[in-house]
């Protein structure tokens, strides 16, 4: 099955951390869906939630946003006259700001489905809002993320296990950090040329086949300051990043460097590249959000299937205040249209 042939198939959000801001920025995603300030109105989406939770939620917001209990293959007609909502088995209950783990079943429910509408075909992409890590852990979930948990999810769906790719995709910068969530002190130990090479052979696949650039240009950061400065300043840039740009460019990959990490993002630099391939989680994220911190999306590559997801967290002291941007929502609704109408 082409899981991204049909572009007339609707988008599927999850709801996300109920007692964060991820039922805000949907809603408000669904009131300026004509005014989204793209070039065309939001691509019609259905929400994977509770009907209850989210009118409360937009009568605590002020938001006049109909809604319409519904099914995925009836989106297209009832989205421009009310937000479709495909409602979960499990309850979730609305104390915005504070974060029950009675409501985990619900998110977990509401990836999962999503998940399984893109593999019977009646979904083309999904956007995540955020979740809360901590209430998920205390309810017995074991997976590191909803990046780990995905991969595990569409195990089956390809050849062999699927290696999830984090990437953070703005209107400036596509950055991708190849190690991510551990403490720096770790980063030395656990980079390898393999999982460079790994790394950045996922994301020139993917950037051919969802962002549609034919000959993807890679620019590979060193891990030390000023790319160890031929070792005065270590040696893992020489012996471990340097053997895996001469192995990507043997592959046919357009990857250079190791390249100052100081001298790469500004404005002349990025127009030699279409994505930076970063050594660790800061050296990628801080660039990222430090130009679009609003329109930045973390974008899953790796997968058999389109994620994508705003760049921000559950935002706890603002949800149900009105003051949640939902900047991030769109922009990353906006991607996943792109990417599965691309393939």
């Amino acid at each position: 099955m082409n899981l991204f042939s049909d572009t007339e198939l609707p988008i599927a959000v999850t709801i996300g951390e109920p007692a964060g801001i991820g039922p805000d920025i949907i809603l408000s995603s669904w009131a300026g869906r004509n005014l989204a300030g793209a070039a065309k109105p939001l691509s019609p989406f259905y929400v994977l939630g509770d009907a209850t939770l989210l009118q409360d939620r937009a009568r605590a917001l002020g938001l006049n946003v109909p809604l319409r209990i519904t099914e995925p293959s009836e989106t297209a007609s009832v989205f421009n006259e009310a937000l479709p909502i495909v409602p979960l088995k499990n309850r979730l209950s609305d104390m915005a700001g504070r974060a029950d783990p009675a409501n985990a079943a619900g998110v977990i429910e509401a990836i999962v489905s999503a998940v399984d509408h893109m593999k019977l075909g009646q979904a083309r992409a999904m956007v995540t809002a955020p979740i809360n890590k901590k209430s998920l852990y205390d309810a017995g979930f074991t997976h590191p993320g909803h990046t780990e948990f995905l991969a595990t999810l569409a195990e089956g769906w390809g050849k062999g296990k699927a290696q999830p790719v984090m990437m953070l995709a703005g209107p400036r910068l596509r950055a991708v950090p190849v190690t991510i969530h551990i403490p720096l002190a770790e980063v030395t130990r656990t980079l390898t040329t393999e999982n460079i090479v790994e790394i950045a052979t996922i994301t020139a696949n993917d950037l051919k086949h969802r962002f549609s650039i034919k000959k993807p240009r890679l620019a590979i950061s060193g891990l030390n300051p000023h790319a160890g400065e031929e070792g005065a300043m270590g040696m893992e840039d020489a012996e471990i990043v340097a053997p895996a740009i001469a192995e990507l460019k043997a592959s046919g990959i357009d990857a250079f460097g190791p390249l100052p990490a100081d001298t790469m993002f500004h404005q002349r630099a990025r127009e030699t590249y279409d994505v930076a391939i970063c050594m660790y989680h800061d050296q990628a994220l801080i660039p990222a959000k430090a130009l679009d911190f609003d329109q930045t999306v973390n974008v899953t590559l790796g997968l058999p299937f389109v994620r994508t997801s705003p760049d921000h967290g559950t935002a706890f002291d603002i949800a149900g205040k009105g003051g949640a941007d939902p900047s991030s929502m769109i922009a990353a609704i906006q991607l996943a249209d792109e990417m599965s109408a691309s393939r």
